[in-house]
């Protein structure tokens, strides 16, 4: 790796502030708001739900996004989603973007809001404004105040989700941190989540932009829980360019670099989003060699954790390979079935279940001993090609029913 994992989150990069503050917009007592801030303007890129319904403050990010203007500030609440709420909805995003223009005296389309909670409610714009006006006295460059974010943001997640790497671009270090919510509602396409990036590199937007949405394919859109893509898939990257390093122009080396680091960041934050699935008690994965093409392999694996089957034996540690191999079949990526070996593995072993068309008579008790584990994963090879691709999800649990049967309560 050129990389090297460190302590902290979205303020790890120069220049970066954060904050978070209990605004009482639909949660009692939590923090429900959190900003992050850049006093340099930052480039930004984004990529965002493919649900043709969004949420009032994806359209408003995108439209920023797709500007070209720089970026200073991200707002994000929690408990409403902005989603399905009209003109109304617009008015909530301007009016946030506004009252932190107000407080920090950065213009309001330099600032990109988010939403994540119930569809269908209004938000309480006096909370929001309040919220920004407290939060506009509070920022702070600290990894203590990064992570008061990340819970910040929260909604039925049980865990925060933050991470951050560094490493050297031209021999200026360079730091690249983020975090994610997301926990149901979670489908590859885009991906369904909030999730903020924040790195000091200098780098063109196009670039930039181009490094996240590659990157997403094979992170965050090979995630799913439950098969819903939200209405409010956000994804933002901030680059304020204060670490220095003479401006990435091209794909060179610097950008492979940055490139790899990204994917990192990304792909922990999705693993972390999976098995953080609603009710969850594993994180599932499919791994997919040697298949005939990188599409065949993506739709292969995806299939596999996206089953409902194949999850409910995941939770009652069932080795029954045939839900995978049914859920391969109708996946739409054509196979011969005579051509796949089908392992289970964990960190308590691994074990062949099926080899070339052939069911494998395999000792249930070691197979029960692999799938007791917290994270198990299906590993299939293909023996059709070169493409590999590997997707997250979890697996499905009696409480996945019972925290959505009142989930607006």
């Amino acid at each position: 790796m050129s990389f090297t994992e460190i302590k902290g989150g979205v303020c790890s990069a120069k220049g970066f502030a954060a904050t978070s503050v209990a605004a009482n917009i639909k949660y009692k007592d939590r923090t429900d708001m959190a900003m992050i801030f850049s006093e340099a303007p930052c480039t930004c890129a984004g990529t965002f739900t493919t649900n043709v319904v969004k949420a009032a403050c994806v359209q408003w990010d995108q439209k920023i996004v797709d500007s070209g203007k720089p970026m200073h500030a991200v707002v994000v609440n929690s408990g409403i989603a902005n989603a399905c709420t009209g003109q109304e909805g617009f008015d909530a995003c301007e009016a946030t973007a506004k009252a932190v223009e107000e407080a920090l005296n950065v213009p309001y389309d330099s600032v990109a809001v988010a939403s994540t909670g119930v569809i269908g409610m209004q938000l309480p714009v006096d909370k929001l404004v309040n919220g920004v006006r407290q939060m506009s006295k509070t920022l702070e460059c600290s990894d203590d105040a990064g992570t008061k974010a990340a819970k910040a943001i929260m909604t039925t997640d049980t865990i925060h989700k933050e991470v951050a790497v560094t490493f050297q671009i031209a021999g200026c270090d360079i730091t690249l941190g983020g975090m994610s919510k997301g926990s149901g509602m979670i489908h590859p396409n885009m991906c369904t989540m909030l999730g903020f990036l924040t790195t000091d590199l200098n780098i063109e937007k196009q670039l930039m932009q181009e490094a996240l949405r590659e990157v997403v394919k094979d992170t965050f859109n090979m995630i799913t829980v439950d098969g819903d893509t939200s209405t409010n898939d956000s994804l933002i990257l901030m680059a304020n360019g204060l670490a220095g390093n003479a401006m990435i122009t091209e794909k060179n080396a610097d950008y492979e670099t940055f490139k790899e680091a990204l994917f990192y960041v990304c792909r922990y934050l999705a693993r972390k989003m999976a098995g953080d699935g609603e009710g969850a008690s594993k994180l599932f994965e499919a791994k997919v060699v040697n298949a005939k093409s990188k599409d065949d392999a993506r739709t292969l694996s995806r299939a596999i954790v996206g089953s409902n089957l194949s999850k409910a034996a995941i939770y009652g540690c069932d080795a029954n390979f045939g839900r995978f191999l049914c859920a391969m079949g109708y996946s739409g990526a054509q196979f011969d079935q005579n051509d796949v070996e089908l392992y289970f593995e964990s960190v308590n072993g691994r074990l062949k279940v099926f080899d070339k068309g052939t069911p494998i008579v395999f000792d249930e008790d070691e197979a029960l001993k692999i799938m007791k584990a917290d994270e198990v994963t299906v590993f299939v090879d293909m023996h059709e090609g070169r493409a590999n691709a590997t997707a997250w999800g979890c697996d499905l649990t009696y409480d996945y029913v019972k925290i959505n049967a009142d989930y607006r309560s």
